[in-house]
């Protein structure tokens, strides 16, 4: 939580009222700014805010101390979203919907490097507006149960209520996320579901489960391999099927085996419950390390070639087994048709054509067992120096690779 509600009423001295709204300003100004962008279009949501707070200025004479402060200017910007939807009604557009927010998630911590967000806009949806709302004031602009109460015009136990009630609706949209999203709801808002018959979903709570399972034994081991521990933590955002993980990329058209990448620090990936016609349930668990490992040679050095970047990924994930590399390769080595390094930089949905996965693994794997995990690590920080690292040139140590893979 934010730490900005307040305790008890607040009674300003006119005379002071710009040094109080000054203060008030940078302690609320976040707050309502996001449920703006809840309401309406985001690109509007810094120009309402000061809206609300000249108003407020304006208005300081009217507050009589009956409520807080914060829930008397959040009147205000409820007053100013009706306004708002009047002006857009009257010109036949439509409000922004809430539920499509590219932040409706729910953050659970995993490790000290890994964060798990879930997507819950869909499921959003599928509630009452009344519910929508105290959901989205609760998690996403940070109220209390108290604020919460005076902003809806309902009683604070009505609001409990209705809460709790929203939920378990959330939790029975969520289902194929077990008990991932209740978890992290709770963790927030401490409800302790008296009564519930416990164990309703075992296949879900494994399937959560592994994937903890998965990242747990692999983040540790692959950052202190390659001699890096994040100073960020790293997001990853799971997505109910590939459809819904294309757009949130937006790549509407790509290919069914593209299911997982990473922006900034946060990795996006489908869930492994619907992975697709090109994947299985396994496979989608291992590319969370695959792109976990991918991200941090990023971090390391953002000029790494992508050949390194993706080989070091199906290196530590050992999601392609030795024979499906062979085999899938065992043309191209054939016809002499094995892709120089240059060529392994492809960013196009070409690189799966031309095999780029498996021969960036195998690429990867040959620097290991020829010169060593020190070597790979001076690679990824130094990707020209060839002649330091390896005493040759990146002619000649593409040479020794073709040999290494045609034995």
């Amino acid at each position: 939580m934010s730490g900005a509600h307040d305790t008890k009423p607040v009674y300003p001295d006119e005379q002071e009222s710009i040094t109080i709204f000054e203060n008030t300003y940078e302690q609320y100004r976040q707050r309502i700014s996001k449920y703006f962008s809840l309401k309406l279009n985001p690109s509007v949501a810094d120009d309402l805010t000061q809206q609300v707070f000249l108003k407020a200025v304006e208005n300081i004479h009217s507050f009589k101390g009956s409520s807080n402060l914060f829930t008397w200017i959040f009147k205000i910007a409820q007053n100013t979203v009706k306004n708002e939807y009047r002006r857009l009604s009257r010109q036949k557009e439509s409000p922004y919907d809430f539920t499509e927010y590219e932040s409706q998630s729910i953050s659970l911590e995993f490790t000290k490097h890994v964060d798990i967000r879930i997507d819950i806009g869909s499921a959003l949806k599928k509630l009452d507006e009344i519910d929508q709302e105290i959901i989205a004031l609760r998690f996403f602009v940070d109220c209390t149960l108290p604020e919460i109460s005076k902003i809806v015009g309902r009683r604070e136990s009505a609001v409990k209520n209705r809460l709790y009630r929203a939920l378990e609706k959330l939790r029975k949209e969520l289902k194929e996320w077990g008990d991932i999203a209740i978890m992290s709801i709770q963790d927030l808002i401490s409800i302790v579901n008296k009564g519930e018959n416990q164990d309703t979903n075992d296949r879900t709570k494994k399937v959560h489960q592994d994937l903890f399972d998965e990242l747990n034994n692999s983040v540790e081991r692959v950052s202190t391999k390659y001699k890096h521990h994040p100073s960020q933590k790293v997001v990853i955002e799971i997505y109910p099927d590939l459809p819904t993980f294309h757009q949130a990329v937006g790549e509407t058209d790509a290919p069914n085996w593209f299911m997982g990448t990473y922006e900034g620090r946060t990795l996006k990936i489908v869930s492994p419950l619907n992975p697709g016609p090109e994947h299985t349930y396994q496979s989608i668990l291992k590319s969370t390390v695959h792109l976990f490992a991918m991200w941090l040679i990023s971090d390391i050095n953002p000029a790494a070639p992508k050949w390194i970047r993706q080989g070091i990924g199906g290196y530590e994930a050992k999601q392609m087994s030795q024979d499906f590399i062979k085999g899938s390769t065992e043309d191209s080595i054939r016809n002499q048709s094995i892709p120089s390094f240059d060529e392994l930089n492809n960013d196009t949905w070409d690189f799966e054509t031309m095999k780029g996965f498996q021969f960036s693994y195998m690429m990867v794997e040959f620097v290991v067992e020829r010169y060593g995990v020190d070597a790979l690590n001076k690679l990824i920080r130094s990707p020209q120096d060839f002649e330091g690292i390896f005493q040759c040139s990146e002619t000649e140590l593409h040479e020794q690779w073709v040999k290494y893979i045609k034995i």
